[in-house]
């Protein structure tokens, strides 16, 4: 046996399994990880304070004006996804506030300290940071409304793969890289979703997107019985196979290249999409959830596993500034439960009872009952 190669000195062909002759187990955390994220997210907070105050102006817009979320939007210059993430954080931190006219307002804290000429004003102070290349690659994102990568002549971006764009995921090394990235969360949660979440009675389960397959192989270790099918790019499969044959599963759990906006959906009893739908727009959720149920046979599920905003949007500030994330490296943000549950439904699934995970992740699942 050799020492596990990690991410930063593989070469494009190389696996970190390779050579291994012990399958190791798949524990859940001794300790749970969710505030080294949160830290880790932090920065998002600062660009889009600095963004709001020097570039869109928000708090001298709502000083006397109270506004709608569509009319604020829309004298901003922003498009629905960008100005959810800008607001939805501001409100997270407490700087505004839905009044009673349902109007977006200031609250006191921004009344008192974000209005330019203010006696106790630090307006200024927040606009040191305009400059600072994080601070303006904020503004670009909020207002071309698309992920880094991605520009007005060339559409494309590393974090997701979408038919006729450039996309990092069909590249070996750039696949690699980012699959085992991913999947150092997902070996935190994977085990916590499969121990609150059984599947006792279930035969197959697909995992939509599964990157790294780490999901699917928690529940297959967990369930002798259990076949799963991880369905994602062809180079993104090669470490699904070499996770799989890590923790001793090869034998039930089956790599289907495809599109999943395109090519049929794999049949199975349950349909998992854990951390898939944050990468992608409403129109975009609204079709995968449609297309995954219509697969689905009577008496299957669907499990949206997920980060979730409240759902009157408003925090949590954690989730608000992960939204900021999603939304500059991918074509979503993230959502809340009430969204989720209003597609599962419009799709013909019973919601289900919310389940909590870690790492601010919960299920939001729906039950096909006709």
């Amino acid at each position: 046996m050799r020492a596990l190669a990690t991410p930063a000195n593989l070469q494009p062909s190389e696996s970190p399994y390779k050579g291994f002759l012990v399958l190791i187990p798949l524990p859940p955390p001794d300790l749970d990880p969710t505030s080294i994220f949160e830290f880790f997210r932090g920065s998002y907070a600062t660009e889009l304070l600095t963004a709001a105050v020097v570039e869109f102006h928000v708090f001298e817009r709502l000083a006397s004006n109270p506004q709608s979320f569509d009319d604020l939007r829309t004298e901003l210059g922003l498009a629905p996804r960008p100005a959810n993430v800008l607001i939805t954080a501001l409100r997270a931190a407490g700087l505004l506030t839905i009044n009673r006219g349902s109007r977006l307002d200031l609250t006191p804290l921004a009344r008192e300290h974000l209005l330019p000429g203010g006696e106790f004003d630090v307006s200024g102070y927040i606009s040191l940071a305009a400059d600072s290349p994080g601070v303006r690659e904020m503004i670009v994102r909020l207002r071309t409304n698309r992920p880094a990568g991605s520009t007005a002549e060339t559409e494309g971006t590393a974090f997701i793969f979408r038919d006729g764009t450039a996309s990092a995921m069909e590249h070996e090394a750039a696949a690699r890289r980012l699959t085992l990235s991913l999947a150092g969360r997902a070996k935190n949660v994977a085990p916590v979703l499969a121990e609150r979440v059984p599947l006792d009675n279930i035969h197959t389960l697909l995992d939509v997107g599964g990157g790294s397959g780490i999901y699917s192989i928690a529940w297959l270790r967990r369930h002798p019985h259990l076949r799963a099918i991880v369905w994602d790019r062809p180079e993104v499969l090669k470490i699904a196979r070499e996770m799989a044959a890590l923790y001793g599963v090869s034998d039930r759990l089956d790599c289907v290249a495809g599109d999943m906006f395109r090519d049929p959906v794999p049949a199975a009893d349950v349909c998992l999409m854990s951390n898939i739908l944050h990468d992608w727009d409403v129109p975009e959720c609204r079709t995968l959830v449609e297309r995954c149920t219509n697969a689905l046979p009577i008496g299957g599920r669907m499990l949206i596993h997920d980060v979730l905003l409240n759902d009157t949007h408003d925090g949590p500030l954690p989730i608000a500034l992960y939204s900021a994330a999603l939304f500059c490296l991918t074509e979503g943000r993230a959502y809340s439960a009430a969204e989720f549950r209003e597609w599962l439904a419009d799709a013909g699934l019973t919601p289900e009872p919310i389940v909590p995970t870690l790492i601010h992740c919960a299920v939001v699942g729906g039950l096909k009952s006709s």
